[in-house]
């Protein structure tokens, strides 16, 4: 049973399903099929959303996203995550409802639930940022070394709901310390406006990689790996289309299958393969899912390492010496 409070601020905060169509957004038109598959992911998101601002309790929002289907839980997560870090914000950060979602019910979905996080952060000052990353209490090997997806995560936002600033007019935002690497950020946003532009160009190959070659070259690495994250997490294209994705990213095919790599770890971690997931491993990266994952999981950094570059961004690099090692 939805709270008075609760209502009132999904009132105030919840854009209608509609605003995430292609249409409403501008984006070009695109099968059917497509567009009705990649629209399905926005609007779980917004609807974990408005249930997180609902509900009374984590038990009850946990049985509202049980009840999404598995290939869209992940997303649902990501709008839960969203709006329970507002909701911490706005209480000065003092907030525990996102620690308890991500130590709780969405462990499984920690990849997105971060990405939520950068959801929220598009639309909190910068002010508050510096506490939007809950320190959670439960034992994690991807906290906090992932968290830069809540950077990706803003990046993606302003692409998809901003598109003529941060996509035709390529904005570069000012950089913040994120895990006091101020140096970093920009590449974080890159690669979720890569992710962005899987969905603006309807998820079709040879339009995105127009898209990404819009951009200043030195920006094309890290927005083709979020083009192979977003391809395989979210699909939208036949087996034949990753292969088609594969040769439109040219020389950098070692990024998009880096981006692959990721999303088949974030889909394993989850507990839910879809076969499109399948399909980009196979053609992105000329592997299995269960490659993809070893990969993941023998490149990853372990505490205490250090050095010039965040470990999130070492761990990428491990993962991209694998594919550049191989022979063409």
């Amino acid at each position: 049973m939805p709270t008075m409070a609760g209502s009132v601020r999904r009132l105030l905060l919840t854009p209608s399903l509609s605003e995430v169509t292609f249409e409403r957004r501008g984006f070009p038109a695109t099968p059917t099929e497509t567009a009705q598959h990649l629209e399905a992911i926005p609007q779980a998101v917004l609807c974990g959303f408005e249930w997180a601002l609902d509900t009374r309790s984590l038990w009850e929002l946990e049985r509202r996203l049980s009840l999404v289907r598995p290939e869209q839980l992940g997303f649902a997560y990501e709008g839960a995550t969203m709006a329970c870090t507002i909701l911490d914000a706005i209480r000065g950060g003092r907030g525990r409802r996102a620690r308890d979602l991500l130590d709780g019910p969405g462990r499984p979905h920690l990849f997105l639930a971060y990405i939520g996080i950068g959801f929220a952060m598009a639309r909190l000052p910068r002010p508050l940022w510096r506490r939007v990353l809950p320190e959670l209490t439960g034992s994690s090997p991807y906290h906090p070394t992932m968290s830069w997806l809540a950077v990706d995560g803003y990046g993606f936002d302003r692409a998809y709901f901003d598109t003529s600033r941060w996509v035709e007019r390529q904005h570069v935002p000012a950089p913040y310390p994120w895990q006091g690497r101020p140096g970093y950020f920009h590449r974080a946003v890159d690669q979720g406006i890569g992710r962005a532009l899987w969905f603006i160009n309807g998820a079709r190959p040879d339009a995105v990689a127009a898209a990404v070659r819009q951009f200043e070259p030195g920006r094309h690495a890290d927005l083709w790996s979020g083009v192979g994250l977003a391809a395989t997490f979210a699909g939208g294209i036949s087996r034949e289309g990753f292969r088609e994705l594969r040769g439109s990213a040219e020389r950098y095919r070692d990024e998009v299958a880096l981006g692959m790599v990721f999303a088949v770890k974030a889909r394993s971690w989850a507990g839910h393969v879809p076969e499109h997931t399948e399909w980009a491993a196979n053609a992105l990266g000329e592997m299995s899912v269960d490659a993809a994952v070893a990969l993941a999981d023998d490149t990853a950094v372990r505490g205490g390492e250090s050095g010039a570059d965040p470990q999130y961004e070492v761990w990428r690099q491990r993962i991209r010496a694998h594919f550049t090692s191989l022979p063409d």
